[in-house]
């Protein structure tokens, strides 16, 4: 028998360097980052000597360590805020027919095609204290007086981050609510139309329930995203001024890398991990519950 008629053999032939991937370069540094956190391992120093727990004890009762724990959860938060409902206006956009939507949706896509760093960099120039781009159009506008330090003052440099990433990903939640929206079946909406429901009436009483779980979804994954990314903070404000604007990412790479206290960074960053399990499984179930609700919903109108 061949090979290839052998349908174990082939699935497993085939799975095995997706398997091996996720083994080499998500399960090994993640077993390594755990037993690095028990250890007060330091860069250059090759022994792990068991610590214990006095990394996580170091940094809980760290206050920069908390701050950057709470700015984590509020750039999360804020920024997929922003994204759901700039994703949701433009896909209500970009679902009408109109002269150059292609291009549209070509443009709206380059956020997600440009790679952080350079994106972050240019974002750095357009919250520049002295040539930001944003302070200029404000005050030929009339509409400021004084100037802004974006990135000198920690709440506008925490806004600053949120609406980078908020730019960065709405994007990618757009197109998952463009998908969404196309999958509701358009008999729901004509009649909709026919009892006389307006546009909001539409959106909020029947598009957006419909679109809970695809939402959920495009959420997940821009908290994972956001809640793991290094890039942008560390460009735009390098966790400054004076610590105030850490996330755990970036706080865990100038402990682990920079201080070279390998046991505190991998310690801060294993902290994430109950962070994004918590938000996995609440977004998982609401996106379950509001399937579950939509399909009882569909029964019973039949």
């Amino acid at each position: 028998m061949k090979f290839a008629d052998r349908a174990d053999l082939l699935g497993a032939a085939m799975l095995s360097p997706a398997l091996a991937y996720v083994i080499l370069l998500v399960g090994v540094p993640f077993v390594l980052a755990i037993l690095l956190s028990f250890s007060n391992a330091t860069a250059g120093s090759l022994t792990l000597d068991w610590a214990g727990f006095a990394n996580y004890a170091a940094i809980l009762g760290d206050p920069v360590f908390r701050r950057a724990l709470g700015n984590t959860v509020i750039v999360t938060i804020g920024s997929q805020v922003l994204v759901v409902v700039l994703a949701t206006a433009a896909a209500q956009v970009f679902r009408a027919a109109f002269l150059g939507r292609r291009a549209a949706r070509f443009v709206l896509l380059l956020p997600w095609a440009v790679p952080v760093s350079l994106a972050a960099i240019a974002w750095t120039w357009i919250f520049d204290s002295t040539f930001s781009v944003i302070n200029w159009t404000l005050k030929a506008a009339g509409l400021m007086h004084g100037w802004l330090y974006w990135l000198g003052d920690p709440a506008l440099a925490l806004l600053a981050i949120i609406i980078v990433q908020a730019w960065r990903i709405f994007p990618f939640a757009t197109v998952i609510v463009l998908a969404g929206l196309a999958s509701i079946p358009q008999e729901i909406m004509e009649a909709a139309i026919v009892d006389g429901a307006g546009f909001w009436r539409r959106l909020l009483q029947i598009e957006l329930p419909l679109l809970l779980p695809v939402v959920a979804v495009a959420v997940l994954f821009g908290v994972v995203y956001t809640a793991t990314d290094l890039g942008v903070v560390y460009i735009l404000t390098g966790g400054g001024p004076a610590n105030t604007t850490h996330v755990l990412p970036t706080l865990a790479f100038q402990r682990g890398i920079l201080g070279a206290d390998l046991g505190q960074g991998a310690a801060i960053a294993v902290f994430l991990l109950p962070f994004l399990i918590v938000v996995a499984i609440a977004m998982l179930r609401i996106a379950r519950r509001a399937e579950v609700g939509g399909a009882g919903g569909t029964g019973g109108a039949r």
